[in-house]
């Protein structure tokens, strides 16, 4: 070999002994995951469960990290959408966070969204339901493990028909999450041939629902579907029953009517329908070994809000799997998340174009105190993120 052929091949190899000492290196660096949850607030709770579900995957199955450490970097959204574009910001460009987990509410979403969409990390959104983020505002490094606004409610419609209600009053705070709600209710009921007689709509957060209820008992509905949650939904389930419409019209309504607040609404809420991608009392195993394992690590149960942020570990562990623990490659980093297939407490989930989970809806009813689910009224639900281009 002669002297220029030589030295380019010693050039060659030192370039490629340094690509692979760097990569090496990078693969010895801790993944950071960046957490943008409320811990402080009216959603502290929420994001404290979240939280929790998300260590605890990621904890659970370390060895499919590959020996890669997580580092995370916590930052309390306190549920304020003001604040969502300058933490969003921080953990992008200064501590160059490769996943960034969050928020709880919809307007926080919209405002991470504006700064992380087709930047050099991953978003994954383990609550909050605003249609746009895997619609118009959809992008390769956004994903979700939650659910869409339209997927709880939209199997309703199909129930309500099923059970011969055909006249039907529907109501909920005034404000994103409520409002598709209601529309994802009405799209499948009236298509079934119902009639919407009657859309209220309360300025949020009033919870004072006495003469809206009074209207509703004047009209005489075959049964009642809202969007409520929280305090709020306290208030409207035991206000129903205080004036006597329990039991003369039936109570529809999204799952999170009934979720985490049937301590609260006694028995005024037994015999309330919702629809819901999870119940605690899921019978599988997955299920049952997590609602066990989560509540000895953490001294409570688990709820919905813990299965979300639970799965969005699930979703960073499998794909740090399948690439053998180097993402450094951003395209094949999201292929992998694009075909993962959970088995998550709530039942299988794999993901739709627009990266929103593909999950069965479980029909639950309120029996002793619990949501029992009765019935699968949609399995293997895709929203149809209308106005994504991906």
């Amino acid at each position: 070999m002669d002297t220029k052929k030589l030295l380019h091949t010693l050039l060659a190899g030192a370039v490629a002994g340094t690509l692979c000492s760097q990569a090496l290196a990078a693969n010895e660096d801790p993944i950071k995951v960046g957490v943008m949850l409320p811990f402080s607030g009216i959603y502290a709770a929420l994001g404290d469960a979240g939280r929790n579900g998300l260590k605890m995957a990621l904890k659970e199955h370390a060895q499919a990290l590959h020996g890669r450490q997580i580092e995370f970097i916590e930052m309390d959204t306190e549920a304020r959408p003001e604040r969502a574009p300058e933490i969003a910001s921080s953990l992008l460009d200064q501590h160059h966070a490769n996943f960034i987990i969050g928020p709880v509410h919809s307007g926080v979403a919209m405002g991470m969204i504006k700064v992380l969409k087709d930047k050099d990390t991953v978003m994954i959104i383990p609550n909050a339901g605003a249609a746009a983020a895997t619609g118009p505002l959809c992008a390769p490094n956004i994903f979700r493990t939650s659910f869409s606004s339209w997927q709880p409610s939209y199997p309703m419609g199909k129930v309500a028909l099923d059970n011969a209600y055909k006249r039907v009053v529907t109501m909920s705070w005034n404000y994103g999450m409520g409002r598709e709600s209601l529309d994802a209710f009405r799209e499948s009921f009236t298509a079934g041939g119902g009639e919407i007689v009657k859309e209220i709509l309360v300025p949020f957060p009033k919870t004072e629902f006495q003469s809206y209820l009074s209207e509703i008992g004047s009209i005489n509905p075959d049964a009642v579907f809202v969007f409520f949650a929280g305090g709020g939904a306290v208030k409207f389930v035991k206000d129903y029953d205080a004036l006597g419409l329990k039991g003369k019209i039936p109570l529809l309504g999204s799952g999170f009517l009934t979720e985490g607040t049937l301590e609260a609404q006694g028995p005024s809420a037994e015999g309330v329908r919702t629809t819901l991608h999870y119940a605690d009392g899921l019978d599988n195993e997955v299920n049952n070994k997590f609602r066990q394992d989560y509540e000895q690590m953490f001294g409570k149960p688990a709820d919905i809000y813990a299965v979300q942020g639970y799965d969005a570990g699930l979703l960073i562990a499998n794909a740090v799997d399948q690439l053998g623990g180097d993402i450094s490659d951003q395209a094949a980093l999201i292929k992998a998340m694009e075909g993962a297939h959970l088995f998550s407490p709530r039942g299988e989930i794999t993901f739709s174009r627009a990266h929103n989970p593909v999950q069965n809806i479980y029909l639950r009813q309120v029996e002793n105190g619990q949501n029992k689910v009765i019935d699968v009224p949609a399995a293997a639900l895709e929203d149809p993120a209308r106005g994504c281009k991906l």
